[in-house]
């Protein structure tokens, strides 16, 4: 990892939950916690990012991101600022279902989920729209409290949806980024 520049920030994905791993769950809003092998990403990411010059840390609220931004807190002797608008999109009545099963049991809706852009929204969830909104105004927040370099603990979705703005097809660009569990990415 290189060093990070003094005005960057960057975005971590929480480690593993069991909702993240096979069969995959939408999580959204859902507290699931981080699992022992998702402690243990958190904790290499908290070495890996030691004596980075990492100057304050942002998360999410829900508790595999807070945990994930606590054990990497601990090691970087800093506190961390808990801000809702980093969570996960807001996944409606998908919440807790297994993918195969949306599939399966909502196949038109699952398939324009796949190929989600600007215009998709959760059947009773949020928009990628809204999501974008909510997690960029957080992040000028961050940017503009002047503590950087800063760390920002949140989700997959929301990684995504900050990095489809500096890809010229948007939110088109939505599923064309790879986020693993605590996977780092400078804006």
């Amino acid at each position: 990892m290189t060093e990070p520049g003094p005005g960057a920030v960057l975005l971590a994905r929480h480690g593993e939950t069991e909702d993240n791993r096979p069969p995959l769950r939408f999580q959204g809003w859902r507290d699931t916690p981080l699992n022992d092998r998702g402690r243990g990403q958190a904790r290499k990411l908290a070495s890996e990012l030691a004596g980075r010059g990492i100057a304050s840390i942002w998360s999410s609220d829900l508790s595999r991101a807070r945990e994930t931004a606590e054990i990497v807190a601990l090691t970087l002797g800093l506190s961390v600022c808990l801000d809702a608008r980093l969570r996960e999109g807001d996944r409606g009545r998908w919440e807790g279902r297994l993918f195969e099963d949306v599939a399966r049991d909502e196949p038109e809706l699952f398939a324009q989920w796949e190929h989600a852009g600007r215009t998709w929204r959760f059947p009773e969830g949020e928009s990628l729209q809204d999501q974008l909104d909510r997690v960029s105004a957080c992040v000028d927040e961050v940017r503009a409290a002047e503590r950087l370099p800063a760390l920002v603990v949140c989700h997959g979705g929301s990684i995504r949806v900050m990095l489809c703005q500096a890809d010229p097809r948007g939110l088109d660009a939505f599923h064309d980024f790879a986020i693993p569990n605590t996977g780092v990415f400078p804006l």
